[in-house]
């Protein structure tokens, strides 16, 4: 994949020199335009050859104004090979699993999300970060949903097909990329977009009325500035103003009476002109491809159908925009705003403009939400089919129809380099089975809990998973892996983790299948209660709709578990080898069997004592 990616970014690189030569010399031409149009209109009307002068300039204004429309072109075609240049880069430092500088997802982050805050969905070096190629918010909100929401099976083989159908398409998903990174941008804020489209119109209910005395008005400012003008030069002007100044007051009155409207309109689209605009040059790029899987046609469909083009009506919004945002606001008042402030006052800007907007909005607002939704699917999409492309290996899991099922062949961890990536065969299989996993710290079982966790919200979004092959049941997932302490609330560790069970039992009443994960139970207490509740906690969730897989220290309780309830025993063992203690991170049957933490102890300066009773 790097070979790919590296010949991408020479690919790029060279297209991207060619433009830049391109663009100076568009910058030359132009300038000798420039100049020489000038010259040629001096010459002539020194000459006094009107004619000639009124032929040429147009043609130099449009000669003129061709180079400057192709000059942008060329800028616009150079900057979108910069942008795929860069793509490739990023490629790239994704399979090293150098992920620092990508968008972190972390404000998705619930501290009470049944798992997100253990398996590293989201922050630094994530998962999210390890998929995510959108380039709009609501993309951005989209995957963080797939993530954290687990799909219906019907769902999930669809998601399958589609990535699938993307994945071999490198070109044209890297395109779509590209597209949408001109327009990303801090400010924007697409959930006040829609609410703003939600809101009812105000001006458009008594359009009629509004149309008829902007209408009546504009002809009475025309014909007072006419008039002002005519007598302008007569001996008395001073009276020429009086019809001028009645109608700008009258005017001022009724853009003042409209102006609520028309600054609510400008505050809640001001900052989302550029995600308009994305959304529109996404939109040309979905509808210019053929898709053959049947919820990628579907979306589609939700954009173009029946003559009726999102991205048409999109570009008019934007066109409307584009001219009332010269308007500005109290808050943000625009310099460029002087000539539309003046035509304003004369001829009621406000009014036009507001009722072309609430049209608009009154003809599409059911149709933007599921627009931008069609958009971010086909990007969340294009992000798995980029991480499925980058990993060919790894495998889409079948989704079983029976409950309580996990095969996984050859399971790793995808944010583990995989040079260093160690995968291990894991199955657990049937209602209240419980996998008890033992070993020394380092050992690997707090990463093996995250590398199951991590591939089941891969299984059930839709994405292949780090794995030769797997099958699997649609579940809920639930971690107790993390619990912290929390001095603001003054809540202890073990109380946090108490918290964290109690949310457990309370979803496994649901009646849904729950698969879980905990990481040494009840570790903020002593060792007697800790074995109580871990024994109790066991037995509990063995009678209960859920299995999972509980990693622990305590070999008493691992032992006494196996005995007596539906527990399979797995283990991470280590040796010591010139001091050293040595892990392989292979998941092996049975208790574990090191006791290879003394050793670690002595190295580190401590004196164990051959004997307890010395004390």
């Amino acid at each position: 994949m790097v070979s790919i990616y590296q010949n991408n970014i020479e690919k790029y690189k060279a297209a991207d020199l060619k433009l830049a030569k391109d663009l100076n010399g568009l910058s030359t031409l132009r300038l000798a335009a420039f100049i020489f149009s000038f010259i040629i209109i001096a010459v002539l009307a020194n000459s006094r050859l009107l004619v000639g002068v009124l032929v040429v300039i147009p043609l130099c204004v449009l000669g003129f104004g061709w180079l400057i429309k192709r000059y942008n072109e060329v800028a616009y075609q150079k900057r979108h090979y910069d942008f795929l240049k860069t793509i490739n880069e990023k490629e790239i430092l994704k399979l090293q699993n150098k992920l620092a500088d990508f968008p972190t997802g972390q404000k998705f982050t619930g501290r009470d999300h049944p798992y997100v805050s253990d398996l590293d969905i989201f922050g630094h070096h994530s998962l999210f970060q390890l998929i995510d190629r959108t380039t709009t918010e609501s993309g951005h909100e989209l995957l963080a949903e797939w993530m954290t929401v687990p799909a219906s099976k019907k769902t999930i083989l669809e998601r399958q097909q589609a990535v699938k159908e993307l994945s071999s398409m490198l070109d044209w998903r890297q395109h779509f990329q590209a597209t949408g990174m001109p327009f990303r941008q801090a400010k924007s804020d697409y959930n006040k977009l829609l609410a703003w489209i939600e809101k009812p119109e105000q001006l458009l209910p008594n359009q009629s009325k509004y149309l008829v005395l902007s209408t009546f008005l504009s002809l009475l400012s025309t014909s007072a500035v006419i008039y002002f003008v005519i007598h302008l030069f007569l001996p008395d002007p001073v009276l020429s103003l009086i019809p001028l100044t009645i109608v700008l007051y009258v005017n001022s009155r009724v853009l003042k009476s409209v102006r609520p409207a028309a600054e609510e309109i400008i505050e809640n689209t001001l900052h989302n002109l550029k995600v308009l605009a994305g959304y529109r040059s996404l939109i040309l790029r979905i509808e210019s491809q053929k898709f053959e899987s049947a919820v990628l046609q579907k979306l589609q469909s939700a954009l173009n159908h029946d003559n009726y083009s999102a991205a048409n009506e999109i570009n008019k919004l934007t066109k409307i925009l584009e001219v009332f945002h010269l308007r500005g606001t109290k808050k943000e008042p625009l310099s460029s705003g002087l000539f539309y402030l003046i035509f304003n006052m004369f001829w009621l800007f406000d009014v036009y403009y507001i009722l072309l907007t609430e049209k608009w909005k009154h003809k599409n607002k059911s149709y933007l939400k599921p627009w931008a939704l069609a958009v971010s699917e086909f990007e969340v999409l294009s992000s798995m089919a980029g991480f499925h492309y980058s990993n060919p290996s790894f495998a889409f899991p079948e989704i079983k129809e029976e409950p309580y099922i996990i095969n996984f062949e050859m399971l790793g961890h995808p944010l583990i380099d995989p040079k260093s990536r160690v995968c291990n065969h894991f199955n657990l299989n049937g209602r209240g089975e419980i996998a008890m996993i033992t070993g020394s710290n380092m050992a690997g079982k707090s990463t093996f809990l995250r590398t199951i966790g991590v591939n089941l919200v891969l299984a059930l979004m839709g994405a292949p998973c780090c794995a030769k092959s797997g099958q699997v049941s649609n579940m809920k997932i639930f971690t107790s892996m993390r619990t912290q302490d929390n001095l603001e609330e003054g809540v202890s560790s073990f109380y946090a983790e108490l918290k964290r069970i109690e949310q457990l039992l309370k979803l496994i009443k649901d009646g849904q299948p729950i698969f879980f994960l905990l990481d040494e139970m009840f570790k903020g207490t002593n060792s007697q209660d800790r074995y109580k509740g871990g024994v109790s906690l066991i037995r509990q969730l063995g009678e209960l709709n859920a299995f999972g897989v509980i990693s622990t220290h305590d070999l008493a309780l691992a032992k006494l578990a196996g005995k007596h309830m539906i527990v399979a025993n797995y283990s991470f063992n280590s040796e010591i080898k010139e001091g050293e203690m040595i892990f392989n991170y292979e998941l092996t049957q049975g208790i574990c069997r090191d006791f290879n933490a003394s050793e670690l102890m002595k190295k580190s300066g401590i004196k164990i004592l051959s004997n307890i009773e010395e004390m």
